[in-house]
């Protein structure tokens, strides 16, 4: 089962408490893997077993994601509330200074937290924040899309679907590229999440100004992008390397936006490569 921890972290209005869920595996040097938006840790699933033979692996639920508590009233959901709970939750589990490695929403995080230096080495997969301004509407628009069917759709229907390969493509289709290959019980699992997340609006809503414009010199960075993603366009990764021209630039083939599913393998070997960089 899962952990979860209580603890403080800084904001500009002084100390404030939040609880966030956690699964921890493995030994050796520490990864933090961090979600995308409306997703929970189960994201990283099917990598977890391989990292953790290496690494001292933490897959974190964001606030307001998963079984995370959503932070307190007066916070917002933006990058400096955010990295300040995720610095803070590292301390709390022992893991200060850690490797991170994100997809989507959590590449973005794991960038912030370079920029800030708390970490050893960044890994961002489809990280969110090089768009354009007409990407970002379509992204939105689109997870808003996602939220409205997760929402809509009663939960014995959610489980009818989850049990055919088609039935998975119209729920998942979007974030995978093989979607058939998702688990029944993690399909309803990870839709469920999405239409419980108390954090969506507020996280959306804090990411319509974001632009991720600062280089990371001193810091091993990894960015890779699924050749078929379909939500976060892979020439977004070009303009994250011309932002970041020292990072490693790293192709998914056959990969969607969330790709730990669809290429286990590659992604895990893409995650311990850039890890072990730092």
């Amino acid at each position: 089962m899962p952990a979860r921890i209580t603890f403080e972290f800084e904001t500009p209005r002084g100390r404030r408490t939040t609880s966030l869920a956690y699964e921890r595996r493995g030994a050796g040097e520490p990864l933090l893997l961090l979600h995308g938006i409306g997703h929970h840790w189960q994201a990283w699933e099917p990598v977890l077993d391989v990292l953790a033979a290496d690494r001292d692996v933490i897959a974190v639920d964001l606030p307001g994601f998963g079984a995370s508590d959503g932070l307190p009233r007066d916070c917002a959901y933006d990058l400096a509330t955010v990295t300040s709970v995720l610095t803070a939750f590292c301390a709390a589990v022992g893991a200060e200074r850690p490797h991170v490695a994100g997809n989507s929403l959590g590449g973005l995080l794991a960038l912030q937290l370079g920029r800030e230096k708390a970490v050893r080495s960044v890994t961002a997969l489809s990280p969110a924040g090089f768009w354009s301004e007409s990407e970002r509407r379509y992204a939105f628009g689109t997870l808003r899309a996602m939220r409205g069917a997760a929402l809509s759709l009663p939960v014995p229907v959610i489980g009818r679907l989850s049990r055919t390969a088609a039935g998975r493509t119209v729920l998942t289709s979007t974030i995978y590229a093989r979607p058939g290959r998702r688990s029944p019980d993690a399909v309803v699992a990870e839709t469920l999440a999405l239409r419980e997340a108390t954090g969506f609006h507020q996280t959306l809503a804090a990411g319509r100004s974001v632009l991720f414009r600062d280089d990371l010199p001193a810091l091993p960075v990894t960015v890779a992008w699924g050749t078929r993603d379909r939500l976060l366009l892979r020439r977004q990764g070009v303009r994250a390397q011309r932002v970041i021209p020292g990072a490693r630039l790293v192709r998914l083939p056959g990969c969607g936006h969330v790709p730990m599913n669809d290429d286990p393998a590659l992604v895990a070997r893409v995650l311990l490569d850039g890890s072990a960089a730092g």
